[in-house]
């Protein structure tokens, strides 16, 4: 890991800067962190999924050299909208994998939600781009052919999820030989003291209800069901390099505490803050140094406590399939991933009940059929396979 350098205030060129997602939660905060510090980063591209309206005012506010719409259907709004700007306008995966190497492009925040962010970011790291990575379905997915594409290219890898920026900064001059453990905090979404037996009544705006962090849709239903916290621990494997036995999960209804290390000695670290995406987000943009910035502040005399406690896997199985699909290894995490987004897509457009979110994750690793993730053809025949289960198997539920 990386020694702590001291910081350096004085202001060099902007930093350029792609980010994908950029209409989505994490991708608006990062234009906030860019707003703080307009002179030291240039936003070189913005890519959004469908939502051409804000595009286009983002476009016309940081001006970049390119934007582009994943959903081309909506491609000739945005490109009527920006005829006069000088913008190239670009549609599809084949874009947002040019937004992700466009020329001038030091760092790609990856906020893209999902299986779709995968091309995008591999393409970002075949340049040696540091990526900001807020997309965890990445390294859930293929987080050995990124990890090795990464060190084959010179490419860093800088996570912005709050528990693993968390850990990530407890490592600066730590030695990797030095950790024994991973301890991810979870808040345990909005239903941890609801009782197991009204789960399957559970509405998707009683889901979106988070007590704590504000977040978009599909991430919010995954906190709910433990699966965000599912997907982490897979994550965590591949970021920091550890066992899954060695990755605990502990429910820390505050969320003050954002994660642990625990190290060979006995001591352990810990990153405390407000829920705020903006602290994560910055740091992984201005790392190894920290600016100054007018982020909320723990008020040390109004903490009265912390909270902690194991969670309940028999109330959020997410999170147990999670741990089996990462001890399974190959697809079996693709597997899972493609099945929750599917099944996640489906509870919020109330075709199915929350109780059938992890019956359907369940079903979907048991027809696995083992395979290696080898290649990025082989993920997305297990991502297709495994969407196609799931669709399947929730007709019959319908049914």
């Amino acid at each position: 890991m990386t020694t702590p350098l001291s910081q350096d205030t004085s202001i060099s060129a902007p930093r350029g800067l792609c980010i994908l997602g950029s209409t989505g939660s994490i991708g608006t905060q990062t234009l906030d962190i860019v707003r703080l510090f307009p002179e030291r980063f240039r936003v070189r591209a913005l890519t959004a999924g469908s939502n051409a309206d804000m595009l286009i005012e983002q476009a016309r506010t940081f001006a970049p050299d390119c934007v582009v719409l994943a959903d081309t259907s909506q491609l000739h709004v945005v490109e009527d909208a920006l005829r006069d700007t000088g913008i190239e306008v670009l549609g599809g995966e084949d874009g947002l994998c040019a937004a992700a190497t466009w020329e001038g492009v030091e760092t790609v925040v990856a906020a893209v939600v999902g299986f779709a962010g995968l091309s995008p970011v591999l393409a970002a790291v075949r340049t040696g781009a540091t990526v900001a990575l807020a997309n965890k379905e990445t390294l859930v997915v293929a987080g050995a052919l990124v990890n090795a594409q990464a060190r084959a290219h010179g490419s860093t890898l800088i996570p912005v999820d709050s528990e693993h920026s968390a850990i990530f900064q407890c490592l600066v001059g730590e030695h990797p030989d030095a950790v024994e453990s991973l301890t991810l905090t979870a808040s345990g979404g909005p239903f941890r003291t609801r009782p197991r037996e009204t789960f399957d009544r559970i509405t998707p705006a009683e889901a979106l209800d988070h007590p704590n962090w504000s977040m978009g849709a599909k991430i919010t239903i995954d906190s709910a069901t433990m699966m965000n916290k599912g997907l982490e621990v897979i994550e965590a494997h591949w970021l920091f390099d550890l066992a899954a036995d060695a990755i605990d999960v502990l429910v820390h209804p505050q969320s003050i505490v954002h994660s642990l290390v625990t190290f060979v000695d006995g001591s352990t670290k810990a990153q405390l803050g407000v829920p705020d995406m903006k602290v994560p987000i910055q740091y992984a943009l201005t790392y190894p140094d920290r600016w100054p910035a007018p982020h909320e502040r723990l008020d040390w005399s109004t903490l009265s406590q912390l909270d902690f406690e194991l969670p309940d896997l028999e109330k959020f199985p997410c999170l147990r399939l999670a741990y089996e699909a990462l001890e399974a290894g190959g697809t079996a995490p693709a597997v899972l991933n493609a099945a929750n987004e599917e099944a996640v897509r489906l509870f919020l457009e109330e075709q199915i009940r929350f109780t059938d979110i992890p019956r359907l994750l369940e079903d979907a690793l048991g027809r696995l059929s083992e395979s290696e993730a080898h290649s990025y053809d082989a993920l997305v025949h297990a991502d297709a396979a495994a969407r196609r289960g799931v669709l399947e198997q929730a007709r019959a539920v319908l049914d």
